[in-house]
């Protein structure tokens, strides 16, 4: 049986992400939400001041800042292991000096070349996703028609990242494979049945599965409309048991005790 993933816990720090967008917007209310996940069995909290969500609009960089340090400093003087989850260079240097160890980069570079630069000169972890765009365009670049389809294409593009990112000097490395990020519902699952070609590039893989969209609407009604977003973690913590039977390093979830709690169950299941 492979290592139990590790569970990072999403502290969203936003008036305007798609789960939760504006319940942990003020500090106390996110160091709160952030050290009860810690109790429910996070390993790590992944801190965003940014929503990602299909059509969010960016915030100004001066206010995801005042968004997430804070946070990230009580969190890591509390002794907790801190992500920042950030496209900005700027933002990820802040957050290394604050305490993060993670820099959780949807973009993998490509939003912002410099923070290879700073994830490398700070000798944070850097979590490189797959992406194509930003959230107000990502839905128009699900075109994969080469060879292999999606799994292949994001294969190849996560590997040229995955280059620039070395070049750059960076030496701890993750993967994710951005389901949800220029995907459509079908090419999630494609992607998720094909995780061992991500793996082949010899990098730890983080899966983001969370409540999204293609949950929605594998549970949808019959009339078409997808369940609703908070109506959606009994198919996530299916699909825990079923990555952490495929190795995955990491889970990027919501409900960490759901997590937690499957991931305890496949682990005695394996004894």
């Amino acid at each position: 049986m492979p290592q139990r993933p590790l569970v990072m816990g999403i502290v969203n720090v936003t008036p305007d992400s798609f789960s939760d967008g504006g319940r942990f917007l003020a500090t106390d209310d996110a160091v709160a939400h952030g050290m009860e996940l810690l109790a429910d069995g996070a390993d790590i909290l992944d801190i965003g001041g940014e929503s990602t969500r299909p059509g969010a609009t960016r915030p100004l960089v001066e206010e995801e800042l005042a968004r997430v340090v804070p946070v990230i400093a009580e969190l890591s003087a509390a002794g907790a292991v801190v992500s920042v989850d950030t496209m900005r260079a700027e933002v990820a240097e802040a957050a290394a000096a604050a305490g993060a160890t993670i820099v959780n980069d949807v973009s993998g570079g490509l939003a912002d070349p410099r923070i290879l630069s700073v994830a490398a000169d700070t000798g944070v972890t850097y979590l490189c996703m797959h992406w194509r765009g930003h959230s107000d365009v990502m839905q128009t670049l699900t075109s994969y028609d080469g060879p292999g389809g999606v799994v292949a294409a994001v294969r190849a593009e996560l590997e040229q990242r995955v280059d620039a990112a070395r070049a750059a000097g960076v030496e701890k490395l993750v993967l994710d494979p951005g389901l949800g990020f220029a995907k459509t519902a079908d090419q999630n699952w494609e992607l998720l049945r094909g995780l061992d070609a991500i793996a082949d590039l010899g990098l730890p893989v983080l899966v983001g599965a969370s409540r999204k969209a293609f949950l929605g609407r594998l549970l949808g009604g019959r009339g078409g409309e997808p369940r609703p977003v908070g109506e959606r973690e009994h198919a996530h913590t299916a699909l825990v048991s079923l990555l952490a039977a495929r190795g995955v390093w990491g889970l990027r979830v919501h409900d960490v005790r759901a997590t937690s709690d499957a991931l305890a169950v496949v682990g005695r299941m394996a004894e």
